[in-house]
């Protein structure tokens, strides 16, 4: 990831310069959120993705094409969030992200695999960079109010732009909410859905595997994923939706036999072509939030 787009913001606040980082934070951060992009990936089963399992609904991409671009995104992660430590302007985020978007399609010869998780994830780490800038503890609640503070006006006046992007052509479409407004409502799916599903799961003792799917499977059944409404329709996206539920109300992940009920979902929706790509990327932060939360 190239860096000069870091350089064009004119130094840090004085709230950031009270509190200095220390050495390598960064890079543990960065470290963090390329981690979380790959256990997102090695989660299986997840209907209708790649894993290294398999491609999911998709025929251009396999867990190879994800595996280079997780790591072309590394120098990305740590820019970010020492821009968020300073404090920078939103345009100043978007600008790091238009980079690394770059880099991504360079590295997969220009196919798709992150985008949306170079949003979400960007900015998780910026505000990772604001908390720690003030000396905080990177909770998962101290992230959100970060965001909210630091950027949730800006945020607000971006999800106002007419988006051409798949996604946000079927949100305007079919009246969803988009990943913009999403982002600036500080991610309610993420935090209000995932993380208690996340949380819930984790105490009750279950397995790494299951913990990280019960959250999938609650994003998947309440999350306005504009991938697959790009791909089903609303019809589609109801579908999915709709299996979701039905997984989650026999017990879910914590289920006797669930990952065989997990795979035979899988199978459905790649025949229906369907991939929830906006729940991948909420999966991936809550993977985020899991891992940045152990780093002093």
């Amino acid at each position: 990831m190239n860096t000069p787009l870091a350089s064009k913001h004119h130094g840090p606040t004085p709230a950031a310069a009270a509190h200095a980082l220390p050495a390598g934070q960064g890079t543990l951060v960065a470290r963090a959120a390329v981690l979380a992009l790959h256990d997102e990936l090695a989660l299986a089963p997840k209907p209708g993705l790649v894993s290294f399992a398999d491609s999911g609904s998709h025929d251009d991409m396999d867990a190879q094409t994800f595996l280079r671009s997780l790591m072309a995104l590394r120098g990305y992660f740590g820019a970010i969030h020492g821009l968020g430590a300073q404090g920078a302007p939103f345009a100043a985020l978007e600008r790091c992200g238009i980079a690394a978007e770059a880099t991504m399609l360079q590295a997969t010869q220009g196919i798709n695999t992150h985008r949306g998780a170079i949003f979400i994830l960007g900015l998780l780490c910026a505000a990772v960079g604001r908390v720690q800038a003030h000396g905080g503890a990177a909770t998962p609640e101290a992230v959100r109010d970060a965001l909210r503070a630091t950027w949730g006006a800006e945020l607000a006046e971006r999800a106002q732009r007419t988006s051409q992007l798949p996604g946000g052509v079927a949100a305007r479409r079919w009246g969803l909410r988009s990943a913009s407004e999403e982002a600036a409502l500080a991610f309610p799916a993420v935090f209000e859905v995932g993380l208690p599903a996340w949380r819930q799961a984790q105490s009750a003792g279950w397995s790494h595997q299951q913990v990280q799917a019960q959250a999938f499977f609650a994003l998947l059944g309440q999350l306005d994923d504009c991938n697959l409404a790009h791909r089903g329709g609303l019809k589609g996206l109801h579908w999915a939706r709709a299996q979701a539920h039905g997984f989650l109300a026999v017990g879910g992940a914590g289920a006797p036999g669930w990952e065989a009920s997990a795979w035979a979902l899988h199978r459905r929706f790649v025949a229906r072509r369907l991939s929830p790509g906006g729940c991948a990327d909420g999966l991936s932060a809550l993977c985020f939030l899991q891992r940045v939360g152990r780093i002093a």
